[in-house]
């Protein structure tokens, strides 16, 4: 191949110095016979240089270089770097359905998969409308699974394709036809369908079930000095968030009526009765297994470590009965694995103050054993540490961190996607910025942003943008919120007021009015505490001119925020604070007509301004030269009896040229505390 190349080249050998020969020879490799020698001389390339002063370096290129399958695409991927301004990819093939926060996001998200579910329920139902392939050329690896039983008729091997195609009902009714028919069935046909069951809960598959339920993980801390755990029933309602496990259900009824059982039957129906809730038949269904002289495996003993919590309710007890499981391992010479370590290490999170003491040992077996630990370690070991009043110091998580950094971790265990969330609530918890960096660089690493999904995605950025704004100076702050939003997650109304505070403490507030575009993007601009707290932030001091303008632009949207109304939307009601934040952000903008349209509220909705408000509005009248808005708000004044009108009243008279009727006017008016003074009197004379 490389002679080729020389001929399509025309010419040149090794010693002609050609560049062309020299970059064949770089791709292709040398021709037999020929050495390419690399000199310090400034001779020509392929030359050799008889001089043996000079010193000579042999370079042996290979004839094939083997590269990735994705190499390729690698090379373009480093090329591109994330964009901070857009979404996630999956939504960008249809712009309108852009998610603006966290809850459309998941909406979308949760959409886009349904409709995947429906088009598979369509396929199966009615896979008699989807027997044509147009692909050419056909990739079988591509077209979608064959889901109509082939075999007909009533036979074992019909039986184990519907198992193999996951029916459950068609298989139960199949094997029931078997058994009335009096055919016997193989003790390996019967387990695989006992495995079917109890992986289904005795339901019918659905596209909802191919993916592990996730287990709810936010369990309420516990005090160390606590002696009883709550109570087996809700501990029960809360270990399976399925259907349940039914009485005398058909893995029941089939394992029942099996002629011949062995471990591999009883150690599904074990596991099955755990996956489902049901762990007091569970532990029954394993001393009938010991009964019997049968060896329960590894997965087996897994399952029943994990279901301890439901069957023993203080916490001493759960730990001796784990012990007991361990101890039967032993006898058996069943050898332990990561998931045993990880299970116990979850019955220990429901321990209190004996779990601290108890999981730094199994950390220590775990290594006598050479059992590496996986993220779900770790973080069952943060949570037991870590969740509660009594925090502990952060030397635990800053060893954690120290193995994290070192790995790029691969899935073993369903609860290894849990640890970044974990982690980042403990150093939130513990307000440790320093280890929300390790933890963030840790994270990408290699491939372990992969553990992060929709969701705790973005809990884990949440988490660790409030620690930003807690612990960080605000340039940092705004750095991370440009390059984090919306591409990485988007920020939760806790998260935009932790964000107004890191403003307010840094002295920035001119930049309010970019932070309410966002709140208004997000779909925020209806939360009354977010309004609150921007209005509060903006009113408070006085601020240059453009800076004004800018703020009084955020009051107008927040009165259109209130005003607006829809068939979906209640009206946002009106708070005295609020009315006179906006009065008083447009009085300083010198907006006279839209700060007195403010004002009137206060009389419609029965609240009364501050004097600071007034004291505004009418800096404002002066400033635009409107003498009739201040006899206005005199006038506002006297009506709700407040005691500042009549000093209201004297800078209107003094600081405004007022005419001869404008005079007059103010004259007449009079507080209502002033006319009950009079009627007073009055009554008093007739007495």
């Amino acid at each position: 191949m490389a002679w080729h190349g020389l001929a399509w080249r025309g010419r040149g050998s090794a010693s002609s110095g050609d560049f062309p020969y020299f970059w064949w020879v770089l791709r292709l490799g040398a021709a037999p016979g020929v050495s390419l020698r690399c000199s310090s001389s400034s001779t020509a390339l392929g030359k050799t240089v008889e001089s043996s002063e000079v010193t000579q370096e042999e370079i042996v290129l290979p004839r094939k270089k083997t590269w990735d399958k994705l190499a390729v695409l690698q090379t373009l991927a480093s090329t591109v770097n994330r964009d901070p301004t857009a979404a996630h990819y999956m939504f960008q093939d249809d712009p309108f359905l852009m998610p603006r926060n966290a809850a459309n996001f998941r909406l979308f998200s949760l959409s886009k998969e349904s409709g995947r579910n429906a088009a598979k329920y369509i396929i199966k139902q009615f896979p008699q409308y989807f027997d044509k392939t147009f692909a050419e050329p056909n990739v079988p690896c591509l077209m979608p699974e064959t889901l109509t039983p082939q075999i007909e008729g009533v036979s074992e091997e019909a039986l184990k394709e519907r198992i193999h195609l996951r029916r459950v009902k068609d298989s139960v009714d199949l094997f029931d036809q078997l058994i009335q028919a009096g055919t016997p069935v193989s003790l390996e046909t019967t387990n695989s369908l006992l495995d079917l069951l109890c992986f289904y809960g005795d339901g019918e598959f659905t596209p909802e079930k191919e993916e592990e339920e996730k287990e709810d993980l936010e369990e309420p801390g516990v005090n160390a000095s606590e002696q009883k755990a709550p109570r087996r029933q809700l501990q029960r309602g809360s270990q399976s968030s399925g259907s349940g496990w039914r009485e005398n259900n058909n893995a029941e009824r089939i394992f029942k009526i099996m002629p011949e059982r062995n471990a591999h039957s009883y150690c599904t129906m074990i596991r099955g009765m755990v996956k489902h809730g049901a762990s007091a038949k569970a532990y029954d269904m394993y001393i009938d297994l010991l009964n019997e002289r049968h060896k329960a495996d590894v997965h087996t003993f897994n399952a029943l470590i994990t279901a301890v919590p439901y069957l023993k309710e203080r916490f001493l007890e759960r730990w001796e009965l784990a012990k007991v499981f361990l101890n039967h391992m032993v006898q058996q010479k069943v050898q332990p694995n990561l998931l045993t370590f990880n299970a116990l290490l979850k019955t220990l999170r429901r321990c209190g103050g004996l779990g601290r003491s108890m999981s730094l040992l199994v950390i220590k077996e775990m290594e006598a054993l050479d059992i590496e630990p996986s993220l779900a370690t770790y973080d069952h070991l943060l949570f037991i540490f870590y969740r509660g009043v009594d925090l502990c110091p952060s030397g635990i998580i800053s060893e954690v961190l120290d193995d994290v950094e070192k790995r790029s971790f691969t899935p073993q265990d369903p609860d290894d996607a849990n640890f970044f969330a974990t982690a980042m609530q403990a150093c939130c918890d513990l307000k440790d910025i320093k280890l929300a960096y390790r933890l963030n660089k840790a994270m990408e690493k290699g491939d372990n942003w992969k553990f992060l999904d929709m969701d705790r995605l973005n809990t884990y950025w949440s988490k660790f943008f409030s620690l930003l704004c807690m612990m960080e100076q605000i340039d940092v702050v705004l750095k991370w919120y440009k390059e984090m939003s919306p591409s990485l997650f988007y920020p939760t109304p806790k998260n935009i007021l932790d964000l107004l505070q890191a403003l307010d403490a840094a002295n920035q507030l001119e930049v309010i009015p970019s932070v309410w575009e966002d709140v208004k993007q997000l779909g925020f601009n209806r939360r009354q505490d977010l309004l609150e707290e921007v209005l509060s932030l903006m009113s408070r001091d006085q601020h240059p001119e453009e800076i004004q303008l800018a703020f009084a632009k955020c009051a107008e949207d927040i009165k259109a925020a209130h005003e607006q109304t829809g068939r979906e939307q209640a009206p946002l009601e009106w708070t005295g604070s609020a009315l006179g934040h906006v009065a008083l952000l447009f009085s300083r903008a010198g907006r006279t007509q839209d700060a007195w349209n403010m004002m009137e509220h206060f009389q419609q909705i029965n609240r009364i301004p501050t004097d600071k408000v007034m004291d505004e509005f009418l800096n404002c009248a002066k400033q635009t030269n409107c003498p009739d808005e201040a006899i206005k708000l005199v006038k506002l004044a006297a009506s709700l009896g407040l005691t500042s009108s009549q000093r209201l009243k004297s800078r209107t008279e003094k600081e405004f040229e007022l005419s001869e009727k404008q005079k007059k006017t103010l004259e007449s008016i009079k507080s209502d505390s002033d006319s009950s003074d009079s009627d007073s009197d009055s009554d008093s004379d007739r007495d």
